[in-house]
């Protein structure tokens, strides 16, 4: 069921002209397509992503990405979960192996509609397709053992969030990782 999904983003406020324009497409893909939310949908689906800080907001927690050979952000498919905060939660805990994370607040941090090109994920082939996906800020224990996740990726690391555009290695994804940082700058400097 897309309703809770769909009215939380409905509710977005976005950010930039990005935003609004992908927000629109998002809300008319979703009316148009009752299973957004599960890869069979082979055009677009949803996904959940999490930028994660640490307590002190000045470090990131990226994945070495097997199918892009990157480091980024951590998040998945919702595969039929219309709560994006609980799958951002819950893939941030598979694909790191942080146990104390819990979500700086329940507002969406970013939606971007990404395009992911074709690829071989577990032996199948994978045409190209749309994530819309949408984004929340976590907080984890920096202090938290670490662990990879052998079929997603092959590091899990630290970053100091200042730099960290440098280590992107994706170009798509710089401005998507500076919108995000900047907001959580932003959530940072407003809790102080």
């Amino acid at each position: 069921d897309v309703k809770f999904m769909y009215e939380i983003l409905n509710n977005y406020v976005p950010f930039n002209e990005q935003e609004r324009i992908d927000k629109k497409a998002m809300i008319t893909f979703i009316e148009n397509n009752s299973d957004v939310l599960n890869r069979s949908n082979l055009i677009a689906h949803m996904t959940s992503s999490a930028i994660v800080l640490n307590e002190a907001m000045d470090k990131v927690l990226f994945a070495h990405h097997n199918i892009y050979n990157a480091w980024g952000w951590v998040g998945g498919h919702n595969d039929g979960d219309d709560d994006c905060l609980h799958v951002a939660i819950k893939e941030a805990k598979e694909e790191t192996g942080i146990e104390h994370v819990y979500p700086f607040n329940n507002d969406i941090l970013g939606i971007d509609i990404i395009h992911v090109s074709n690829h071989i994920k577990n032996g199948l082939f994978v045409s190209d397709h749309l994530h819309l996906n949408v984004t929340y800020l976590l907080i984890a224990d920096e202090l938290d053992e670490l662990e990879i996740s052998h079929h997603e990726n092959s590091g899990v690391k630290w970053f100091e969030l200042d730099g960290i555009l440098d280590t992107v290695e994706e170009e798509r994804m710089k401005p998507v990782y500076k919108k995000l940082f900047d907001k959580a700058q932003k959530l940072k400097n407003d809790r102080i």
